[in-house]
C-alpha cells in the first residue's frame, strides 16, 4: 500500500530545494571541454580489380580492422568471456579497443611456463648487484625461489645448486675470488624514463642476506631465512625482468631482433602471426600453435590480418581499426593460397604415417601392439578413426580438431590427458619429445582433416 506523504514534509522538502513557488528550469551552461583522444580520417583506398577469389572475399566481408577484430580475432582467440584472449589470458583482445593496443605491444609477458618463450619476445633483464662490495651491476638472465628448510652453511662451505633459497642466474660471470660469500644488500635496478624523458636507473627491491657463487660463476645463491619469507614473497611480487627468461643461454634482446605482436608494416615479425603458424622466418616458435581450441584462421583469415598488419604506418603511434585496408597494394594478395595453416604436402602416406611407425611402432606393433592400437601395419588409419581405449570419450583422431584428439594430446604432453607423454624411451626409462617439425606436420594434418592420402 502506497504512503502519502504529508503536507508539512513536503512543504520542508520544496523549501529545501530552493522555495515553495513554481518549479523553474535551471538556467545557464556549465563549462565541459571532453578531451577526447582524435583518431584522424579513415581515408580511403582503391579497391583490388583483380580475380582471385580470397582476395575478393576478404575485400567484401572485412573491409577494415573493425571486421577483422570482429570476425576472425574475437571467433578465433576468444569467443567467450573470460576465456583465454578474452579478459583472462595476455594479449586481451576481445574488443576493437584491446585490439588495437597489441600494435606494438611487448609478447610473452604472461608465458605460463618459462619454456614456451621465445628469444625475440625477450627483454632486457633487470639488473642485481650487492652493495658495499666490488660487485659489479650484471644483467638478471632467470631467477627461481627453491621453497624448502632452512639450512644454515658455514661461510667456508658452498651451498649445493638446489638449495631451498633465492638463486638468480646472471648474465656475466662473477670472479670467485671476488665474492666467495658475502653478507649484505643484494639490490635490484631497472631504467626508468623520468618527467624529464631521461633514462634514469633506479632501485625498486632490495633483499639483504648471505650471498655465494655457484657453479660457472653467473649462479648467485642467497639464504633465506623461516623469518625472511615475507621478505621473498615481496621480492617476487615486484616482477623482475629476466633477460634469459627461457633459460636457454640467449639473452635475446641483446640480439637486437625483437619483435611485438604486431609489428607495423611487417607481419613476417609480428609475434600473433607466428604464433599461427608455429614459426617466425624458420625459427621454431616454442608452445603448440595457436588457437587451442577453435578452428585455425582460412586463407580469407590470414590474407586480411597479413594485409591488415603490412598497411599500418611504422611511424605512426595510434591507429584507427575503421581505416580501410589496403588490398590492391598488398603483397599477399600475389599468391593468398600460400597463407593457408593447414598447409599442403602434409600427408599420410608420406609424411605421418613414418612419423608414427619410425616413433611409436616399438609398443604399438607386432602380435601384442600395447592398447591393441597397431600403427605398422597396413590399416594403421583405419585404427586410429576409433575412440581411445584409455579415454573412450576422445577420439584417436578427430579430424579437424587437435584438441579433440586422443593421439595429438598424448604427443604433444597435454596435461588434460594422464599418463606418460608419447612416445615412450624405454633406453632412458621415460618419455621423449617429438621434433617440433614433426609435430607441426602431424597437427596440421589433422587440422586439414586428417585424410587418408
Amino acid at each position: 500500500m502506497m504512503r502519502s506523504t504529508p503536507a508539512f514534509m513536503l512543504a520542508a522538502l520544496l523549501l529545501g530545494c530552493g522555495g515553495s513557488g513554481a518549479y523553474k528550469e535551471p538556467t545557464g551552461t556549465i563549462p565541459f571541454d571532453p578531451n577526447r583522444p582524435t583518431l584522424g580520417s579513415p581515408g580511403t583506398v582503391q579497391p583490388y580489380t583483380g580475380s582471385n577469389k580470397f582476395v575478393l572475399e576478404a575485400q567484401t566481408s572485412m573491409p577494415t580492422g573493425l571486421e577483422l577484430q570482429r570476425k576472425v580475432i574475437l571467433r578465433t582467440c576468444g569467443p567467450t568471456n573470460g576465456v583465454c584472449h578474452n579478459q583472462k589470458e595476455y594479449p586481451d583482445m576481445h574488443t576493437t579497443g584491446t585490439f588495437a593496443s597489441v600494435i606494438n605491444a611487448p609478447c610473452n609477458l604472461q608465458p605460463g611456463t618459462y619454456s614456451s618463450v621465445f628469444d625475440r619476445c625477450e627483454r632486457l633483464g633487470d639488473r642485481f648487484k650487492i652493495e658495499d662490495s666490488a660487485f659489479k651491476e650484471n644483467e638478471i638472465g632467470w631467477y627461481e625461489v627453491i621453497v624448502g628448510a632452512y639450512v644454515e652453511y658455514k661461510d667456508d662451505e658452498t651451498p649445493p645448486s638446489d638449495a631451498a633459497g633465492v638463486h638468480l642466474h646472471l648474465r656475466d660471470p662473477v670472479p670467485p675470488e671476488l665474492l666467495k660469500y658475502h653478507w649484505g644488500a643484494g639490490t635490484f635496478l631497472r631504467n626508468f624514463i623520468n618527467a624529464q624523458g631521461n633514462v634514469e636507473s633506479l632501485s625498486f627491491a632490495k633483499f639483504n642476506t648471505r650471498w655465494w657463487v655457484l657453479d660457472d660463476g653467473r649462479h648467485l645463491y642467497g639464504e633465506v631465512h623461516d623469518y625472511q619469507a615475507g621478505d621473498v614473497e615481496a621480492l617476487q611480487s615486484a616482477g623482475i625482468i629476466q633477460g634469459d627468461q627461457n633459460r636457454n643461454g640467449t639473452f635475446g634482446a641483446r640480439q637486437g631482433k625483437s619483435v611485438p605482436l604486431i609489428n607495423p608494416g611487417n607481419p613476417e615479425e609480428s609475434y600473433l602471426v607466428a604464433r599461427l603458424r608455429g614459426h617466425m622466418q624458420a625459427d621454431p616458435i616454442p608452445g603448440t600453435r595457436m588457437p587451442l581450441a577453435n578452428q585455425p584462421p582460412s586463407v580469407t583469415d590470414m590474407l586480411a590480418l597479413m594485409c591488415f598488419i603490412q598497411g599500418l604506418d611504422p611511424n605512426a603511434t595510434q591507429w584507427n581499426l575503421s581505416s580501410p585496408i589496403d588490398y590492391a597494394n598488398c603483397p599477399y594478395t600475389a599468391n593468398p593460397e600460400a597463407l593457408s595453416l593447414v598447409g599442403a604436402g602434409v600427408h599420410w602416406s608420406d609424411r605421418v604415417w613414418p612419423i608414427l611407425q619410425s616413433s611409436c611402432g616399438g609398443c604399438h606393433g607386432g602380435s601384442t601392439p600395447q592398447a591393441g592400437l597397431d600403427m605398422l601395419s597396413p590399416g594403421a588409419w583405419t585404427r586410429l578413426q576409433n575412440f581411445a581405449s584409455e579415454n573412450p570419450n576422445l577420439k584417436l583422431i578427430d579430424p579437424g580438431r587437435p584438441e579433440k584428439s586422443y593421439l595429438w594430446l598424448k604427443l604433444a604432453g597435454d596435461g588434460s590427458i594422464s599418463g606418460s607423454r608419447m612416445p615412450l624411451d624405454p633406453l632412458n626409462s621415460g618419455s621423449r619429445t617429438l621434433p617440433q617439425d614433426q609435430l607441426d606436420s602431424i597437427q596440421t594434418w589433422i587440422l586439414a582433416g586428417a585424410l587418408n592420402d
